[in-house]
């Protein structure tokens, strides 16, 4: 059985599962030259580019760091929010339908936060009046949490 060499590259992008742009990594041989590098997603570290690649490494991680500190004040500006949804319902307090994300999405717009529909997850179904908590999921660690009010038309 042959075994196969590694050699160390830079990505260029974030590849899932493999890793974050900046990152030099140890991949298979095969690996790196038949798929990372004409794809342009990574280049072969050597010693020629060490250093000039050992500089872009250390921009990267203070820009992780500012992306960071960006996403926790989102996730603490979110943390303070209550949307209030104006919704026509039954005279029981029900709504016609349910609260989806991407009624969320527009009410976040409004105020200035831009996020996606798939980052919303609701702890249950919307279906009446009342007081309701929404989870937006930023990041694997911060997931911060807001009301959602629903009142009647």
């Amino acid at each position: 059985m042959q075994r196969e060499h590694t050699v160390e590259v830079y990505l260029r992008k974030n590849i899932e599962k493999i890793g974050l742009e900046g990152e030099i990594i140890k991949v298979g041989d095969g690996f790196a030259r038949n798929f990372l590098i004409p794809q342009g997603l990574a280049i072969e570290v050597t010693e020629h580019n060490k250093r000039q690649l050992a500089a872009k490494i250390r921009k990267v991680e203070n820009r992780k760091e500012v992306i960071a500190t960006a996403t926790s004040m989102l996730a603490d500006q979110i943390s303070n929010l209550t949307v209030t949804l104006r919704r026509k319902m039954h005279d029981s307090g029900q709504l016609y339908g349910s609260i989806n994300a991407t009624e969320l999405v527009d009410a976040l717009a409004e105020k200035g936060i831009a996020i996606s529909k798939g980052q919303v997850e609701f702890e249950k179904s919307i279906k009446s009046k009342g007081t309701f908590t929404a989870v937006i999921k930023l990041t694997s660690r911060l997931k911060p949490r807001m009301t959602v009010v629903v009142v009647s038309e």
